[in-house]
């Protein structure tokens, strides 16, 4: 009997937001026997570890410096890992944080981080720590990139702008895009457009996204003050963790609307409860300028939203043609393109629909299988090489 693949999975710097989840999902979806794995081993925090549903083909390995200061988790990183990975016998190590200074091979890592490749988005961060950490982000992942077997991108455009910067790359390359929780699946019907909006039921635009410099919330306020000025029935839900935008966003809604009376900021909302607003939005909005994939996109996709978006990054080749695009730095166009779907609902019905059959195509189980099998590809690659 043939023996069957084990894989290592470097999960020291995968610590929260998407990159968790692709994680959890990933394992989650995957059928590794089908592609000729026996076993995952997956190194990460108590966290992360305990966040990963147990499987009978995954072994969950702590070390104490994983919970620990970023020093003590490079320390682990350049002088334990490789160590852990020969005494496991492990025949690849996938690391999907992107960063890798353990020099094993065959090795195969993912780009989950643009800003870093995008010079114009990181000097938003001005003088900060979070700069400082983008640059040596550049490099460390940058040499990463070079030095890997193989390396994927969820999208063809951060594909293209991470090799602007690094050259061209020595491994394989492929585009995997995230699947989308099932959760938010809300297959959009007539009825939910056909309604007419009036200040008793204004028109309910969701933006959900973290407050980034890079993430525009406060050129949609602008745009939706400028929409309640000319009078159209219209309420701003922004939705998200707090980060460096926080302050610029606060600025602008208590000059715009200092009674919340058409714009609100909640914070962090649980799933659940985002679940619900996307499912009682009329319009999702979101204009970010620099993208990896865009999550939050696909799930308004699936939520089953007209979308008016960012015309920057990865966004039109995840929503392709199914949805309205503005300049996300222009307040008033944002607010033109707001007016088009307002205006139309046979529009926003039309766009609703295209977007959630196109959000089918991100799933998973597909997203697993794809990468398993690009795994299993350069595992077979390798062993021929050597």
């Amino acid at each position: 009997m043939e023996q069957k693949a084990i894989i290592g999975i470097d999960a020291s710097n995968i610590r929260a937001g998407g990159g968790v989840t692709h994680l959890i999902e990933l394992l989650k979806a995957a059928e590794p026997a089908q592609f000729g794995i026996g076993k995952f081993i997956v190194w990460g925090g108590t966290k992360t570890l305990g966040r990963i549903e147990d499987r009978p083909w995954l072994d969950k390995i702590h070390h104490p410096y994983l919970d620990k200061s970023l020093l003590h988790r490079l320390y682990w990183a350049i002088f334990i890992l490789k160590k852990e990975v020969v005494a496991q016998n492990i025949d690849l190590l996938f690391v999907p944080g992107g960063s890798d200074a353990s020099n094993f091979q065959p090795m195969v890592t993912m780009s989950q981080n643009l800003l870093p490749f995008e010079w114009k988005e990181l000097k938003r961060y001005g003088w900060t720590f979070s700069t400082l950490k983008g640059i040596l982000l550049r490099f460390v992942q940058g040499a990463t990139f070079k030095k890997a077997q193989g390396v994927i991108f969820m999208t063809q455009y951060a594909q293209a702008a991470t090799i602007k910067v690094t050259g061209k790359l020595n491994g394989d390359q492929v585009v995997i895009g995230h699947g989308i929780n099932p959760m938010f699946d809300h297959r959009p019907t007539a009825e939910r457009y056909q309604h007419s909006f009036s200040p008793t039921s204004p028109c309910r635009l969701l933006y959900v996204s973290g407050l980034e410099p890079y993430k525009q919330q406060w050129y949609v306020a602008e745009a939706v003050n400028i929409l309640h000025q000319q009078g159209y029935p219209i309420y701003l839900d922004l939705v998200g963790p707090m980060g460096l935008g926080y302050k610029r966003l606060m600025n602008t809604l208590e000059r715009l609307d200092p009674k919340q009376q058409f714009m609100r900021f909640h914070g962090a909302v649980p799933y659940e409860e985002l679940k619900q607003m996307y499912a009682t939005a009329d319009i999702g909005v979101f204009a970010s300028t620099c993208e990896t994939f865009g999550q939050i996109v696909t799930e308004a996709m699936s939520a089953g939203l007209p979308m008016a978006c960012s015309n920057r990054s990865a966004m039109p080749e995840i929503l392709e043609d199914c949805g309205i695009y503005f300049d996300p730095e222009n307040p008033i166009e944002i607010a033109e393109s707001l007016k088009v779907l307002m205006e139309d609902p046979t529009l926003r019905f039309t766009y609703a629909v295209n977007a959630y059959q196109k959000s089918k195509d991100f799933t998973w189980g597909k997203c697993a299988n794809l990468t398993l099998g690009f795994l299993e590809n350069q595992l077979k690659k390798y062993s021929t090489q050597s």
